[in-house]
């Protein structure tokens, strides 16, 4: 196998996965000038590696990596990963369109390719602080861009039936300008989803169940099937490759540097090709569909087509041995070989965090009756982004209402960054399993406050602390006596300035911090970050409050 990184012939022998055509066979594939200049069967060519396209993540929020668009790149190389399709919205809730085209320019150190879209709606909802707003003009004035190919996912679906002003505004935009839409939609179905469809948009990522993922393919709307560092949907929804592979996607949405170490798309891939998927199906649904669907210039293994593919080890593992993008060899053995931009100093990065620190009282609740009251509680789910919701007793001590770990009953509160004296907004969750100590996060989706959740203020205060201290972060504090282990993000206060490997690593310690003092959560932190996303049912929370997403509107603690 050619290990040269040149722009001269190159033959490159093995079973060649032929997606456009939907077969495989053992043939050589020639290399010229960084294009395919040849794909000729072969019955001597090698039988011990797979050449496939290379493959597209079709929805991935590269913030959510905590790693800057050219880490991530790097990362997702190693992978076989040639292309993603990514929606900034997490930096455009922060700085706006310059997060927007800070994100554009950092990419183009990136050996992958990072297509994006115009976010849609920053914020997400009206009932949250931000640091941005996007109108019909910022998204025109995005969309018009060459460097951005598609209008990203429309969470706002109550907007659309309600027929928003805003929102179809914002769509006709990329109707005219014939940009391609995504969706989503949590848990819609029936004549709203068909409505929905009807508005123009084309795909959803949100579904969790195999119900949701068959009415969206019928209506013709493509489902990216979804599994990342914290909601984790292709159990459920893998049977539609089988039943319907012309309309699938894999993505991962949201996904955390230490699982990034350990795999991409290519893990999905045999995934679906062990829960009974043809292996070419699987094979389209990773690299033909996406790349046709958004019209993206990666190379499918036709003649003349740009070089971008991947050498798997088998289809069992699809362990990726080599990935080439434009005819140059950028990852093999696990490591990425494209040059490592310069990293932005820290005071040089883009952000936007005007909090001062907060102090233990902050968080208190006074109660000042003998009865203790029934409140509202969001439960956290492991593995999804939902939501529910319980009523239960709140428990008292001194005049307040209190943490109480004994109950798994903790506090949650949710700290405006984008205002320098704020209150928080606090109230109750479960499922979290903190016995001691306190996490908090500046990645909170969307508008990206500082959110928290602890076993009692003074940890909440410290957890809080820590990453006011570094403009943006996650932490955890150890008890109420301030320690805290950090991880600082200064690009935004989502994302770090170093590699995957050392942010995996400070992500991995802080982690094990959470799991010691008590979290049995698969992802503690992306479970955090996702508790103040209003538009994903049921029960959540903003810097205004309690929101409950089924009747999109706020709601009280107390019952």
């Amino acid at each position: 196998m050619p290990s040269a990184t040149t722009t001269d012939t190159q033959t490159f022998s093995g079973l060649v996965a032929d997606v456009v055509h939907d077969r495989i066979f053992p043939g050589n594939i020639t290399v010229r000038d960084g294009r395919i200049a040849g794909v000729e069967s072969d019955a001597g060519a090698r039988k011990d590696r797979v050449l496939t396209p290379g493959f597209v993540d079709a929805h991935v929020h590269v913030e959510s990596s905590l790693l800057t668009p050219a880490a991530f790149g790097r990362a997702a190389a190693v992978h076989g990963t040639v292309a993603t399709v990514s929606d900034p919205h997490e930096i455009a809730n922060v700085l706006g369109v310059p997060g927007v085209l800070w994100m554009l320019e950092n990419a183009k150190g990136s050996p992958v390719s990072i297509h994006f879209g115009a976010p849609s709606c920053v914020p997400a909802t009206p009932f949250e602080t931000a640091g941005a707003a996007f109108g019909a003009a910022e998204v025109e004035r995005l969309l018009s861009r060459p460097d951005i190919g598609y209008l990203a996912e429309v969470m706002n679906f109550p907007g659309v039936l309600a027929g928003d002003p805003k929102m179809l505004a914002i769509l006709e935009v990329a109707r005219r300008l014939g940009k391609a839409i995504d969706g989503h939609a949590p848990g819609l179905v029936g004549e709203g989803l068909a409505r929905y469809a009807a508005a123009g948009i084309q795909t959803d990522h949100e579904c969790v169940t195999l119900e949701e993922a068959r009415q969206r393919a019928a209506l013709g709307m493509f489902v990216a099937i979804r599994e990342g560092s914290a909601a984790r949907n292709f159990d459920a929804l893998a049977p539609l490759l089988r039943e319907r592979p012309e309309r699938c996607f894999l993505c991962s949405d949201d996904k955390h540097p230490d699982d990034l170490v350990e795999g991409h798309i290519n893990r999905l891939v045999a995934r679906a090709i062990a829960s009974g998927a043809r292996p070419m199906d699987a094979l389209r649904a990773a690299t033909l569909n996406p790349v046709r669907h958004y019209r993206l210039g990666c190379g499918l293994l036709r003649p003349g087509d740009s070089a971008d593919f991947a050498v798997l080890e088998d289809l069992e593992t699809c362990r990726a041995l080599e990935t080439w993008i434009g005819g140059r060899r950028v990852a093999a053995g696990g490591r990425c070989e494209a040059p490592a931009p310069e990293p932005p100093a820290p005071e040089k990065c883009p952000n936007n965090f005007a909090r001062g620190p907060v102090a233990a009282e902050d968080f208190a609740l006074p109660w000042g009756q003998a009865a203790a009251p029934r409140v509202r509680a969001i439960v956290a789910l492991d593995g999804q982004l939902l939501t529910r919701e319980e009523i239960t007793e709140a428990t008292v001590r001194g005049g307040a209402l209190v943490a109480d770990a004994g109950r798994d009953l903790l506090k949650i509160a949710v700290v405006n960054r984008y205002e320098g004296t704020a209150r928080p907004a606090v109230g109750f969750i479960k499922n979290f399993g903190l016995r001691r100590g306190a996490m908090a996060s500046s990645v909170a989706h969307d508008s990206h406050n500082i959110v928290a959740v602890g076993a009692d203020d003074f940890s909440l205060a410290a957890a809080v602390n820590a990453v006011v201290a570094h403009g943006g972060g996650l932490s955890f504090a150890a008890d109420w006596a301030g320690r805290a282990e950090t991880l600082p993000l200064p690009v935004a206060g989502l994302m770090s300035n170093g590699e995957c490997a050392d942010v995996a690593a400070a992500f991995t310690r802080l982690t094990a911090a959470a799991r010691g003092a008590g979290c049995a959560l698969r992802s503690p932190y992306m479970t955090l970050s996702f508790m103040a996303l209003l538009v994903i049912p049921k029960l959540k929370i903003g810097d205004k409050g309690l929101f409950d997403v089924d009747r999109f509107a706020p709601a009280g603690l107390l019952v």
